[in-house]
């Protein structure tokens, strides 16, 4: 299988580093996160001059046509950055939605206006009691007339304080965690009766809990069939996740970098300490960890769009424990081999730790993908025997 990236991913790459590296270093990033919203409108509008907030989405849409390996690289920019900007939010999980279930008025409405930079949009899904259960949902959404009323309150929405528009689930019939039942819709973020609390979040990121109370919404603002949100929702939470990993290899490359640049430079008894064999074993076991992360993104990254739901699984959940496992590793020696200063506010290594640790927690930490994975048969399914 060819690895190689072509002649316009390796352009995309190079626009895309060549941005983050010229304006995302680490005095720019702790400026950019006290800013109100956390992250900065200018570099947004940048984001979309490149191309990048329309990349995933179909040309006839007003997108650029980009598949699961556009968005790695994309992914792996903005995780060697420690970006702040809502990327994920907007372009992968709530523009996954659109992309998957949107009707074409919705797509053609919305898509043009996510890749110019002018409308940001947060999917609202997960509850307080769902933990990693995608399918509990308590919302609910009853018809009124012609259109529906929503009412509950959902959690930890990722920079859903700063979005225009929210995609909400909301159960239209069934039991709370029934797979079946849920529905999607398309609600303003002005619209009477929602309110939201936003907040920082440990890795300098922002989310906000979403209060619906009676919200009413038209008919047009169904997403997909109604009553299947569920199935959207996982397809595109699969796909983010191998954002999020992607991502995740990113920050690691940056964090081995680092600490090997700290070991060049840090003296102890008359020589850098990075002469010392024991801390050249500690910095190996970082690139081995970041290098066996890297391969299962790449396998993720391919599966991810794949048809195939059982296959997808399989894959996404192994590169889910892959990257917890490498994460903390690579984020616990790079600590140690700096000592207290890897520790302080003040050093960057400390922050990309927060990040990888977050990405490890977000829709399944790599306990909870490895009992997923166990419950498929492990990553090659064995075929029963008749």
């Amino acid at each position: 299988m060819d690895f190689d990236l072509t002649d316009e991913q390796r352009l995309l790459k190079d626009s895309v580093d060549r941005l983050v590296a010229d304006r995302y270093d680490f005095e720019a990033r702790n400026a950019i996160r006290k800013q109100p919203e956390g992250f900065s409108r200018e570099l947004w509008a940048q984001y979309a001059e490149l191309g990048i907030l329309g990349l995933p989405f179909a040309e006839e849409d007003g997108g650029f046509g980009g598949g699961a390996v556009e968005t790695m690289i994309v992914m792996e920019a903005l995780g060697r950055a420690l970006a702040l900007e809502p990327y994920v939010a907007t372009v992968i999980l709530a523009g996954g939605v659109l992309r998957r279930a949107g009707s074409a008025a919705q797509r053609q409405e919305l898509v043009p206006q996510i890749a110019g930079g002018e409308r940001l949009l947060a999917l609202a899904h997960g509850e307080r009691q769902a933990r990693y259960n995608l399918a509990d949902v308590a919302t609910t959404a009853q018809k009124d007339g012609d259109g529906w009323v929503l009412h509950g309150t959902k959690s930890t929405v990722l920079h859903g304080d700063a979005a225009d528009t929210l995609i909400v689930s909301a159960r239209v019939s069934g039991g709370q965690q029934d797979a079946d039942g849920v529905t999607l819709f398309l609600v303003p973020a002005d619209a009477a009766g929602l309110s939201r609390r936003g907040y920082p979040t440990q890795d300098a990121q922002r989310a906000a809990d979403i209060t619906l109370a009676n919200v009413r919404v038209g008919a047009d603002a169904v997403i997909g069939a109604p009553g299947q949100g569920i199935e959207v929702v996982r397809r595109v939470v699969d796909e983010t996740i191998a954002a999020l990993c992607a991502e995740a290899v990113g920050a690691m490359e940056a964090t081995l970098h680092l600490t090997v640049d700290y070991l060049k430079t840090r003296t102890q008894f008359g020589r850098p300490i990075g002469n010392f064999q024991t801390l050249q074993h500690q910095s190996v076991d970082i690139f081995v960890a970041l290098e066996q992360a890297r391969s299962m993104t790449m396998y993720a990254t391919m599966m991810a769009r794949s048809d195939d739901a059982a296959e997808r699984a399989r894959a996404v959940a192994a590169a889910k424990v892959q990257i917890g496992r490498s994460g903390r590793l690579a984020g616990q020696k790079a600590i140690q081999l700096h000592g207290g200063v890897g520790m302080t506010q003040e050093y960057k290594v400390g922050h990309y730790f927060k990040r990888l640790t977050i990405i490890d927690l977000m829709f399944g930490d790599a306990d909870h993908h490895l009992a997923i994975l166990a419950q498929l048969g492990g990553l090659i399914a064995t075929e029963k025997a008749a």
